[in-house]
């Protein structure tokens, strides 16, 4: 992102400025090396202003100025003209306490442009200094509305999963109930049925164990629920994986599921994460996949962990590409991911369609 900002706005400084000093500079043989010198310092600058704009805002005025005092013949407007751009990346990047003082500044030279260009040549420089501001802090109120969204949907996936992870405990707590009944009226005639309750009480305590844990790091705000769904039934599983693939196919879009290893014992929280991801992987194939007729499932579980991975033959839109990772379902599929444990990833592939491939560690989560 840095080096995208510094080509754009190098090749900018160089096209406008260093062509406006050569030709201004043709009748000034003298100075014409010196003025350029310092166009090509403003534009290799510029390679710092994302990490440094106060200084780099301050060596462009700087050179500015004395560009413009080499060359009279050259704006003051367009001798700062990277002096500008500066101004509009610290506009975006730091406090507004910062950015207004650094705007000030950047008004200062103002009777030198009154005096060059009387009130047209102010009126000019004032506004084009005023608008490199405003699109500073248009661009600063659009990422601060991005974060806001990101956190939106962070915390809704997570008020989601603490009601799907209450429905999971609350059935396993259910069938621990029922085995406990069970073992007691069969403890003195038949120990061996007594002993197979109990160690399905113990496998039911560890599930619901894990599940606590996952509900303890996720965050669930103090919003009022849509129903949280009746507790002896389980939550969604890679169980149904096929029957969320034929809802997709009825749409008319192939879909090609394979599966490798036992998923069965999975616990519950892996087999929750890993079923929601293929379904808003899915979702997201619908919606955004432009073109796309064909979308294969993988789910792989290898002792330690799962893998899931959904890829489809889609187009892959400049949109789609720019978004991967950051959209609201794909935010809300990392997040998942990682409140097991894992890691998910998802973006455009090399030769067309788009990947989201997920790791779910088993161990962790139980």
């Amino acid at each position: 992102m840095a080096r995208a900002l510094w080509w754009g706005s190098a090749g900018l400084v160089l096209a406008v400025l260093g062509t406006s000093v050569l030709v201004a500079g043709a009748e000034h043989g003298r100075r014409l090396p010196v003025a350029v010198a310092l166009v090509l310092a403003q534009a290799c600058a510029l390679r710092w202003q994302a990490r440094a704009p106060v200084a780099v805002l301050a060596v462009n005025a700087a050179t500015g100025l004395a560009v413009w005092a080499l060359l009279p013949a050259v704006t003051l407007t367009g001798a700062l003209l990277a002096a500008q751009v500066s101004l509009c990346v610290l506009s975006a990047t730091r406090p507004r306490r910062v950015s207004v003082r650094a705007l000030a500044a950047m008004c200062l030279p103002a009777p030198l442009a009154f005096g060059a260009g009387g009130p047209a040549g102010l009126t000019v420089y004032l506004l084009t200094v005023v608008l490199a501001w405003t699109a500073g802090q248009w661009r600063r109120a659009q990422q601060a509305r991005m974060r806001a969204e990101m956190r939106r949907a962070v915390v809704e996936e997570r008020a989601r999963i603490a009601r799907e992870v209450h429905d999971v405990v609350a059935h396993s707590l259910s069938v621990m109930v029922i085995q406990a009944g069970a073992a007691d009226d069969v403890f003195t005639e038949r120990p061996e049925q007594a002993r197979q309750a109990l160690r399905a009480i113990e496998t039911g305590a560890r599930s619901a164990l894990g599940e606590l844990r996952l509900l303890l790091r996720a965050f669930r705000p103090d919003t009022e629920e849509d129903g949280v769904g009746d507790p002896r039934e389980p939550g969604p599983s890679l169980a149904r994986l096929d029957d969320l693939v034929d809802t997709v196919r009825a749409t008319g879009m192939m879909v090609h599921v394979h599966r490798a290893g036992a998923t069965d014992e999975l616990p519950a929280a892996v087999d929750l994460a890993a079923y929601r991801i293929v379904q808003e992987a899915l979702t997201n194939t619908l919606r955004h996949a432009a073109g796309a007729d064909e979308v294969r499932v993988r789910v792989t579980a290898e002792g330690e962990c799962v893998k899931v991975a959904v890829v489809d033959n889609g187009h892959t839109p400049q949109g789609r590409s720019a978004a991967a990772g950051a959209g609201r379902g794909l935010v809300g599929m990392k997040e998942r991911a990682r409140l097991v444990g894992g890691s998910l990833h998802a973006g455009p592939l090399p030769g067309g369609g788009f990947e989201v491939a997920a790791r779910l560690p088993v161990e962790g989560a139980s």
